[in-house]
């Protein structure tokens, strides 16, 4: 498959994003080209597209199928699997919120609140160090309880809700005190 130049400069920025938010360039770039074109690949496809090993596809495949980014399709007459990407914006931002919350944030919460158990019986912490520790805890769970109260929420909501961007802040006014 020939990429156009514009599709070639997408794919590159976004393995190269990709790599600021942890994510393999490979990884990323498949995505990408997946998300771009309009027809199913297969993995010899992207190897040559990409001109990347076909064995760094295959597990780049695999990392993008553990995330429910792409998913297989078939054609008739091929035996070969052949894959697609989400093509919802809305869906694909969904999947990684709820995927980067499940390997990231969930574990993280759950050292968290064994560190402030356990804070409550160590006699060598200062008050001030629970006390921090306690507002990271607090911090991390508001923010889980926001993801769920949000994370069902029709696109058509979020979007409005998204657009209103600093007219939210500007309505509740700002409290100096919390800063």
């Amino acid at each position: 498959m020939q990429l156009s130049p514009t599709m070639q400069k997408y794919i590159l920025h976004w393995g190269e994003m990709g790599t600021r938010w942890g994510v393999n360039r490979t990884v990323a770039q498949i995505h990408a080209l997946l998300f771009l074109v309009n027809t199913p690949q297969t993995a010899e496809d992207i190897a040559e597209t990409l001109n990347v090993a076909r064995s760094n596809v295959s597990n780049s495949l695999k990392e993008l199928q553990s995330w429910g980014l792409i998913r297989v399709s078939h054609v008739m007459g091929d035996r070969r699997d052949h894959f697609l990407a989400l093509q919802d914006v809305w869906e694909i931002f969904r999947v990684i919120i709820e995927e980067r919350k499940r390997r990231e944030i969930d574990p993280t919460l759950t050292v968290l609140r064994e560190c402030a158990i356990e804070a409550e019986q160590d006699a060598q912490l200062e008050d001030a160090t629970r006390d921090r520790m306690n507002n990271v805890l607090e911090f991390m769970e508001m923010l889980g309880t926001t993801y769920n109260d949000y994370k069902n929420l029709p696109p058509a909501t979020m979007l409005r809700f998204l657009k209103m961007g600093g007219t939210m802040a500007r309505f509740l006014g700002s409290d100096d005190k919390e800063k």
